[in-house]
């Protein structure tokens, strides 16, 4: 019998423990390492953060599902992940060894990059996580008292910019709503070269698209930008050239500001500095199995993928929903097969689908494969992608409940759409 160690009880890891179960069946042990006993949907973060949602709406208790399929968890956190040993140590001093560790943390939040950035011991707020998107409702809920300035973004590094994009449209549709839109300026600042290149070298005409939608919603942007520091009310960033040199200085003064962070991979795993790239993620081959340790398997934010292209201000390449599902799939297959006796030769297609909610519309992206050149690439607005990012709310979160490893919707529409998981 083997023993299969999944760091990370995200979106990732639930899914690729479900999956390996599946293909398993009950002969092999699977357990689960998280951060508490919490799965929340991550995408619906920037609607807790404006109050359309509460954290308990999109979060479930993650040990009674996982045990319903004969899944073990363990919730005290890693501590450190020893290769050479086959072991993770946990946060309380006990040791799991393992004979498959599948590494699915997400990643650490690397606020520290830019003094005064961040919600803990800084002076912006964050929708990373589902904790950071409460309080950004509850520092939203007194700048609703005396409105101003509104700064929204990135900080140079940054990877995950939709996020960015929705909330800051989020933002504008909440103050129309509450008649408030008119005494906030709104002001996009990213490392991005322009608006809607999303770390992906743009999807379809995404350049046009956001110009216009945030010409109609009167939200300035500055890209090419790095933030240097955030003082109490004022962020600080350089405007640079399409060469990289300074072209202009910013103070941009706001009473609310939301700005994504560069990420590194976390402790735990980047302290194994042989199996990490220097910023702390995984390396993978085609397999999304180590190139260090063989045993080791990969998937979500937490991968080293190089940028799609060389950028003035450091960008990073985004990793979506259905990318990490199309991952997790190969990893699930791969370990089946290697157990199984059969060559573990089974690759990600690494699509990229992206729902960006706006509040009263959307903007929905198709990268099929996420780098370039591509098979298909396209970008649309309308109410009905607003419309599906609610079903895909409730889809996910019942899936997370059920175990189902693919449902209709997956089985069924994606592939009518062409979108598959597997090479």
């Amino acid at each position: 019998m083997a023993s299969i160690v999944v760091l990370g009880a995200g979106i990732g890891g639930m899914s690729v423990a479900y999956e390996l179960r599946a293909l398993l069946g009950r002969e092999h042990a699977v357990t689960v390492v998280g951060e508490g006993g919490q799965f929340s949907f991550t995408p619906s973060n920037p609607w807790v953060a404006v109050g359309w949602r509460k954290p308990s709406d999109i979060q479930i208790g993650v040990r009674p599902h996982l045990a319903k399929k004969g899944i073990g968890f363990e919730e005290a956190g890693a501590e450190q992940v020893l290769p050479e040993r086959n072991t993770l140590r946990l946060r309380d001093g006990r040791e799991l060894p393992y004979d498959y560790l599948v590494v699915t943390t997400g990643p650490r939040l690397a606020f520290d990059e830019v003094p005064g950035l961040g919600p803990e011991g800084g002076f912006t707020q964050s929708i990373c996580t589902t904790a950071h998107a409460h309080t950004a409702w509850e520092v939203y809920q007194e700048f609703l008292k005396d409105p101003g300035p509104i700064v929204v973004g990135a900080a140079a590094g940054a990877s995950c910019f939709g996020p960015a994009y929705e909330f800051a449209m989020i933002l504008d549709a909440d103050l129309r709503k509450r008649k408030l839109r008119d005494r906030v300026p709104m002001t996009y600042v990213s490392p991005e070269p322009y608006v809607g290149h999303m770390g992906l070298g743009g999807v379809g005409d995404s350049k046009g698209l956001l110009e216009s939608e945030f010409r109609q919603r009167h939200i300035k942007w500055i890209t090419n930008a790095r933030i240097t520091r955030v003082e109490h009310g004022v962020v600080h960033a350089d405007e640079m050239d399409a060469r990289g040199q300074l072209l202009q200085s910013h103070a941009l003064p706001f009473k609310y500001s939301m700005v994504l962070p560069a990420f590194t991979g976390v402790d735990a795993v980047r302290s194994a500095r042989e199996m990490c790239n220097p910023r702390g993620f995984v390396l993978i081959d085609a397999h999304q199995r180590n190139t260090k340790y063989p045993n080791i398997f990969s998937a979500g934010v937490c991968v080293a993928i190089p940028p799609v292209e060389p950028t003035p201000v450091p960008t990073g390449a985004p990793k979506t929903g259905f990318m990490i599902e199309s991952m997790v799939t190969a990893i699930a297959e791969n370990i089946a097969a290697e157990l199984a006796g059969k060559p573990a030769d089974r690759v990600a297609t690494w699509n990229a689908i992206c729902l960006a909610d706006m509040g009263d519309t959307g903007a929905a992206f198709v990268a099929l494969p996420q780098n370039p050149p591509r098979n298909v690439t396209w970008a649309r607005v309308g109410k009905w992608v607003h419309l599906a990012k609610i079903a895909f709310e409730k889809y996910f979160l019942a899936k997370m409940k059920s175990g189902n490893t693919e449902p209709v919707y997956e089985k069924y529409v994606l592939k009518a759409l062409g979108i598959m998981r597997l090479k």
